[in-house]
């Protein structure tokens, strides 16, 4: 188990302590801050998991092999490349965060079960952790917006991953099995438990009404089994139909309320 605190509320932070031979690797853009003796180190190739401390992850295949993956994830929509951090002479300190404020939570692994999450959810972990890109079909994809591409968190070890608002976590066993989310609200859940995005009713003259006025509501996440489900509070798609709204506006506005007599 990785060392670590989690602080602050609005936006909180992992901070995580590295010992002499231990290897933690952060996501472009998650990094607030280290000690000077935490080296930081940009590499190309994805984590495999088992690595020994200190190794490149190379993927098997060589250069084509490298290549591959790096074409798959740019095509997801990933980052290209990782920065991986090391004490050196003694242990260091190394903190990260999300992008947007919200809860941030550890998950720990353990070889039994891999975890997968939403693009861009996981903001470090350790190098013994494997990560991977994980396509759930064009139809999943369509329906769910973000849900077509997962990451994939495999291994040993620690992973953090971070989102907007408050997180809930549900296990769809403990409701009969099945459990139904917005799409934009789902954070990571387990491979134990299998995931869909279905159209909830017919078509008909209510569920065109739920389409056109009431947002993502004709298409639902759908988890069924045993396994741990983490939701966030706050919706991906309504933060950023929210944003749109206020970048769309025109910038006169910021003059003051008689922006609009010329004043």
């Amino acid at each position: 188990m990785l060392s670590h605190k989690i602080v602050g509320t609005a936006n909180q932070m992992a901070v995580v302590q590295l010992e002499p031979g231990t290897c933690v690797y952060g996501d472009r853009g998650t990094l607030r801050w280290k000690t000077a003796n935490v080296s930081m180190e940009t590499r190309l190739t994805r984590p495999q998991g088992g690595q020994g401390v200190g190794a490149p992850a190379a993927t098997g295949g060589g250069l084509l092999a490298k290549a591959m993956d790096v074409g798959k994830r740019a095509l997801a929509g990933e980052g290209l490349a990782f920065q991986y951090y090391r004490a050196e002479g003694g242990s260091g300190l190394v903190s990260f965060a999300g992008v947007l404020p919200g809860e941030l939570r550890a998950i720990e692994l353990d070889r039994t079960r891999s975890w997968f999450a939403e693009r861009g959810a996981m903001i470090a972990a350790e190098e013994s952790i494997g990560f991977d890109i994980a396509f759930t079909g064009l139809r999943t994809g369509l329906r769910g917006h973000e849900g077509f591409v997962l990451q994939k968190y495999s291994g040993a070890g620690t992973v953090f991953v971070a989102a907007a608002g408050n997180f809930i976590e549900l296990n769809p066993a403990k409701y009969g099995g099945t459990i139904q989310a917005e799409t934009g609200n789902v954070v990571a859940f387990e491979d134990t438990v299998t995931y869909t995005v279905e159209r909830v009713g017919g078509l008909n003259a209510q569920t065109a009404m739920t389409a056109v006025f009431g947002g993502e509501g004709i298409n639902l996440a759908t988890f069924k089994g045993d396994g741990a489900v983490i939701l966030q509070s706050t919706s991906i798609h309504a933060l950023g139909e929210a944003l749109r709204r206020v970048i769309g506006t025109s910038g006169d506005d910021r003059r003051g309320p008689l922006a609009g007599l010329g004043l």
